[in-house]
C-alpha cells in the first residue's frame, strides 16, 4: 500500500476531512483470541434497564499477560471473575481493566465472566416505549453497534479485528418476542416473562451482534430451506410483503453473483421504531427503520426500500461472512452493498434504470467533494470512525466496484469477487487482499486503479472538444484535465484509458471504438475515420468515475441526444446542448425529449430545458407535467419552481390543489407553490397559497408524511411571512409525527433568512430548546436548520451542540455547519435587495433574450 503525508494532504483547494482531533487510529494489540461471548440477560423495559453477565472465551496468544483491557462505556461493573476466581479490577467509566490473579499461558483458554447492570443506556440498546406525547409508540428494545457502540451494552474488546461465536440469552416479558442473530436453540416460559436463547455459530465481531425485541408481527419465507422472517409492528403485515417481499429472489441472485451460498441459517428482518440508521447488516438478523416500509401508492415511484433491502443484505457477504480488519477499509463492504443495490436494480429492471441510478451515487460523491472536502476512501486518520461513513465510502466505493467491473470484464470481474469472497469467508481483510484476490483469478494488477481512485482523493475532470477535418478524414479530439491547475501538477492527473466512440445514423458506417490513453493535462488525439460520424461518445459506457464537459457542434450533441444507446451519454448531450443556450437548442432538447423512451432521460432532459433563459422553453418544461411517470412530471414540477414566473404558478397549482398518484410528486408541486408564492416575482399570490397550505397540513395525512411535509417546505420559502413561521413553529412541537417535526425543523432554518429581528429570535430560542433533546435525528434536523441561518447567534447553538452530544456524527457536521453559518453571515438586507433586483433584471433580461430569439429565427 503506498504512503502519503495524512497530516497535509494536497486536496487542491478542497477543504479537508481531517478537523482539529484527528489523529491516526490503530487496531490495539490483541492478548489473544475471542473464541466466543455469551450474553445472558434480563430486560427491565418499564423502567429501561437490564443486568446481566457477559462471559468471555479468550485463547492467550502468548504468556505472561496479566492485565487485560476492554472497552465497557457507563457500565455498571459488579464483579469480575477468571474461570470462576474474583479479579481486581478497575473501570473508569471506558475501559475496564483487568488484573489477573494468574497470568496467562499461551494456548490455555480463559473465560472472563462479567456481572453488571445499566439503566438508561444512552448508545448502543434503546428502549422505545409510549411517552405522554406519543401514546401511540410502541413498547421495543433495540441495540446498534457500528461502528462502536457495542461497548456501550456489554463490555467487549470493540474492534472489528476480534471474530468469534456469540450467544445472547435474553428475559424478556410474556406478551413479547426476542430476535438474535444465528439461531434460536430454545425458550424457556417463566410466570411472567419468557426467555430467548439465540446462538450465532459461525465467528463475526463485536459490532453485528444485535438483539431486538417487541410485539412483532411474523411473516415467513424461504430461501432453499432455510428461514427468511420480516418482522413488522402488528397491523403492517401488507406493508411489509411489498416492502421486503423480494428478498428470497435478492439472496438467489447474490448467491450466484458472490459465488458463495449465503451463508447463514436464517436471514431475518426486524423493522423498528426511531432507528437511527436506515438499516444495519447485523449477522442473518438485519435491523431496518419502519420509515422503509411503503404502501401501494408509495411503491409507484419509490425504489428507496428495494434498494435499502438489497444493499443490506449483500452486506452478509461483504461485511458479516468477509469482515473488515479496520474502520479504515469498510469501503469493501459498503462500496459492494452500494454497488449491490445498483446490480439487483439491473437484474430487475434493466442496464438503462442501472445505469441512470449509479449516475445518482456519482452525483453524490461528486456533491460531497466539491462541497465539503475531499479525502482518499482509505485513511486512518480520523477523530472517530464513524467520520468515514459518508459519500466517498458507499457511493465512490460503488463507482470504484463499477471501474473494476468494466476494467476486468463480465467473467473476470465475477470471478475475482468469488475467490475474494471464498479465500476470506468468516475472515478478516483489508484492501489488499481484495488486490490479491483480482491478480489471483485475473493475472491482472489494478494497482494502479486503486492509487489513483482509492489511496488518494478526487477524480479527473475532463474537457473534450471536437472536430473533424473533412480533407483527411481526421476526427480530433482535445482531452484536458481541469483538475490539473497547471502543466506541472502531475499529482493531480489521472492516467486512464478512455474508450472513444464513433456513432453513425441509420447505418450509414459502422459505429467504431477508440481507445485511448489520456494521460496528461491537454492531449488532442488525430483518429482517421472512413467518413464523418454523426456524434462522438467519450468514456463508452461511462464507466469510469469523472466529470466531463463536452464542448462539441450542436449537430453532433443532437445526434447524440437522439441515437447514442448509452443513457448517460444522452444525458450528457443534453447537458451540452444546455450550456450552448438558444433557440435552435430549446427546439432539440424539447423534440428529444418527446421522442425519449427511458424516464430517467427525460426527467434529465426537463432539467437542462428548465437551465436555458429562454420563455420558449417553458413549453417544454410543462410537457412535462403530463408524462405517464410520475418521476418525470416530479422534475417537471421542481424545474417550474425554478422559474419563477406567474406561468409556472399557474402550472403547477392544479397539481398541487388535485394531488398526484404519487406521494413525492404531490409533494413536490406543494412545495414548488410555496416557492413561486415566496419569489418577489410572484407575491401576490402568497396570501392564496398559504390557505391551500393550511388546508394540506390538515387533511393530507399519508405514507410517512411526505405530502405533508412538501407543504411544511413550501411554508419554508414563504420567507417573509409571519404566518408561516408560526405554522411551521406548531409543527415542531413533541406530540407532532416524527417525520413531519423533523421537516418543520429544518424548516425554520429556511424561513429564517427573510424574517424580522423579532421573529429571527423566536426561530433561535425554539432551535435552542431543540438542540437539547437526546435523539439523534432530532440533533441532525437542528444542525441542518442552524446551518442554512445568517446570523451570528446561531453559532453558539451549533458550538453548544457539539460539545454536549455523544454522537460523532453530529459533532462534525455541527462543526461543519458553523462555517457555513460564517459564510452565510455576509448575506445581509442590502444583499438580499440585490438579489431580489437582479432576479427582476434576469427575468427581464430572459424577455427581451427571447423576443431576439424569436425574431431571428423567423428572419431565417
Amino acid at each position: 500500500m503506498p504512503q502519503y503525508n495524512y497530516f497535509q494532504p494536497d486536496n487542491n483547494g478542497h477543504k479537508s476531512f481531517e478537523l482539529p482531533g484527528a489523529k491516526p487510529h490503530y487496531n490495539p494489540d490483541r492478548p489473544g483470541q475471542v473464541e466466543h461471548i455469551f450474553l445472558n440477560l434480563v430486560l427491565d423495559i418499564p423502567q429501561q434497564r437490564y443486568q446481566g453477565t457477559c462471559a468471555i472465551r479468550l485463547n492467550p496468544v502468548r504468556s505472561g499477560i496479566d492485565r487485560l483491557t476492554l472497552d465497557a462505556v457507563n457500565l455498571t461493573i459488579d464483579t469480575v471473575t477468571v474461570d470462576e476466581v474474583s479479579q481486581a479490577f478497575d473501570y473508569d467509566g471506558e475501559q475496564l481493566h483487568i488484573q489477573l490473579q494468574q497470568p496467562t499461558e499461551a494456548g490455555k483458554v480463559i473465560t472472563l465472566a462479567i456481572a453488571y447492570r445499566v439503566a438508561h443506556p444512552q448508545r448502543g440498546l434503546y428502549f422505545i416505549a409510549p411517552t405522554k406525547h406519543y401514546p401511540n409508540k410502541p413498547t421495543q428494545v433495540w441495540t446498534q453497534g457500528e461502528d462502536e457502540d457495542s461497548r456501550f451494552w456489554f463490555p467487549c474488546f470493540d474492534y472489528p479485528g476480534q471474530l468469534a461465536t456469540s450467544e445472547i440469552r435474553v428475559q424478556v416479558p410474556k406478551n413479547l418476542i426476542a430476535i438474535s442473530n444465528g439461531e434460536l436453540v430454545g425458550t424457556e416460559e417463566l410466570k411472567d416473562a419468557k426467555v430467548y436463547h439465540w446462538r450465532q455459530q459461525d465467528v463475526h465481531p463485536t459490532y453485528l451482534m444485535t438483539l431486538a425485541v417487541g410485539d412483532f408481527a411474523e411473516l415467513r419465507d424461504e430461501w432453499q430451506g432455510k428461514p427468511v422472517t420480516y418482522y413488522v409492528e402488528k397491523g403492517k403485515e401488507e406493508e411489509a410483503r411489498l416492502s421486503m417481499g423480494k428478498t428470497p429472489r435478492m439472496i438467489e441472485f447474490f448467491s450466484q453473483k458472490f459465488g458463495y451460498p449465503y451463508p447463514f441459517p436464517k436471514y431475518a428482518q426486524v423493522c423498528v421504531d426511531d432507528f437511527i440508521f436506515g438499516g444495519m447488516e447485523n449477522t442473518s438478523t438485519t435491523l431496518l427503520t419502519d420509515r422503509c416500509l411503503i404502501d401501494a401508492r408509495a411503491a409507484i415511484d419509490n425504489r428507496t426500500t428495494e434498494a435499502l433491502v438489497a444493499h443490506e443484505l449483500a452486506h452478509q457477504w461483504f461485511g458479516d461472512l468477509v469482515v473488515i480488519k479496520h474502520w479504515s477499509h469498510a469501503w469493501i463492504k459498503e462500496g459492494m452493498a452500494s454497488y449491490s443495490e445498483v446490480m439487483w436494480i439491473e437484474q430487475e429492471y434493466g442496464a438503462e434504470e442501472a445505469a441512470y441510478y449509479r449516475l445518482g451515487e456519482a452525483r453524490n460523491y461528486l456533491d460531497e467533494d466539491t462541497s465539503r472536502y475531499r479525502r482518499p476512501i482509505v485513511t486512518h486518520v480520523y477523530r472517530e470512525a464513524i467520520e468515514l461513513y459518508d459519500r466517498h465510502l458507499y457511493e465512490k466505493g460503488a463507482c470504484v466496484y463499477h471501474m473494476i467491473r468494466a476494467e476486468l470484464g463480465e467473467e473476470l470481474f465475477w470471478k475475482a469477487i468469488a475467490t475474494f469472497v471464498n479465500d476470506n469467508a468468516h475472515r478478516t481483510v483489508e484492501t489488499v487482499d481484495l488486490l490479491r484476490a483480482i491478480e489471483k483469478a485475473t493475472g491482472r494488477n489494478l494497482l494502479f486503479l486503486f492509487d489513483q481512485y482509492v489511496f488518494r482523493g478526487g477524480h479527473p475532470d475532463y474537457k473534450v472538444t471536437y472536430s473533424w477535418d473533412g480533407d483527411s478524414n481526421l476526427a480530433k479530439l482535445t482531452v484536458t484535465q481541469t483538475q490539473a491547475k497547471d502543466k506541472d501538477s502531475r499529482n493531480e492527473l489521472f492516467d486512464l484509458k478512455i474508450p472513444i466512440g464513433f456513432g453513425y445514423v441509420g447505418g450509414s458506417g459502422g459505429d467504431k471504438i477508440v481507445s485511448v490513453r489520456v494521460c496528461d493535462r491537454e492531449q488532442s488525439f488525430y483518429l482517421p475515420l472512413e467518413q464523418k460520424p454523426d456524434f462522438i461518445s467519450f468514456d463508452v459506457g461511462n464507466h469510469t468515475l469523472k466529470t466531463v464537459v463536452l464542448e462539441y457542434p450542436i449537430p453532433e450533441l443532437k445526434a447524440q441526444l437522439r441515437h447514442d444507446p448509452d443513457p448517460l451519454s444522452r444525458i450528457c448531450a443534453a447537458e451540452a446542448l444546455a450550456k450552448k443556450g438558444g433557440l435552435e437548442a430549446v427546439k432539440a432538447l424539447t423534440e428529444a425529449f418527446q421522442q425519449e423512451a427511458f424516464w430517467g432521460v427525460r426527467v434529465e432532459i426537463i432539467k437542462q430545458l428548465a437551465s436555458i433563459k429562454l420563455d420558449q422553453a417553458f413549453k417544454g418544461v410543462v410537457a412535462g407535467l403530463q408524462d405517464e411517470d410520475a418521476r418525470v412530471r416530479r422534475a417537471a414540477v421542481e424545474a417550474l419552481a425554478d422559474i419563477k414566473t406567474v406561468e409556472s404558478y399557474k402550472a403547477v397549482k392544479p397539481l398541487a390543489e388535485k394531488g398526484d398518484p404519487s406521494y413525492y410528486t404531490e409533494a413536490a408541486a406543494i412545495r414548488a407553490l410555496g416557492t413561486l408564492a415566496g419569489s418577489s416575482l410572484v407575491s401576490d399570490k402568497e396570501e392564496k397559497t398559504l390557505k391551500l397550505l393550511k388546508s394540506v397540513l390538515k387533511e393530507r395525512q399519508g405514507w410517512n408524511e411526505v405530502v405533508r411535509a412538501g407543504a411544511i417546505a413550501a411554508l419554508s420559502q414563504m420567507k417573509t411571512s409571519e404566518a408561516a413561521l408560526d405554522l411551521i413553529l406548531d409543527y415542531t412541537e413533541l406530540g407532532v409525527p416524527q417525520s413531519l417535526r423533523l421537516s418543520a425543523i429544518r424548516a425554520l432554518g429556511a424561513i429564517s433568512t427573510g424574517q424580522a429581528n423579532l421573529n429571527l429570535e423566536r426561530i433561535l430560542d425554539r432551535l435552542k430548546e431543540l438542540s437539547r433533546e437526546s435523539f439523534f435525528l432530532t440533533q441532525v434536523a437542528v444542525v441542518n436548520a442552524l446551518r442554512q441561518m445568517e446570523t451570528p447567534k446561531a453559532i453558539a447553538i451549533l458550538n453548544s451542540l457539539a460539545e454536549q452530544t455523544p454522537d460523532g456524527r453530529v459533532r462534525r457536521i455541527a462543526e461543519e455547519a458553523v462555517q457555513q453559518v460564517q459564510k452565510n453571515v455576509g448575506s445581509d438586507k442590502a444583499v438580499k435587495q440585490l438579489r431580489e433586483e437582479l432576479d427582476q433584471l434576469k427575468q427581464e433580461n430572459q424577455e427581451l433574450r427571447s423576443r431576439l430569439e424569436a425574431l431571428e429565427a423567423k428572419a431565417t
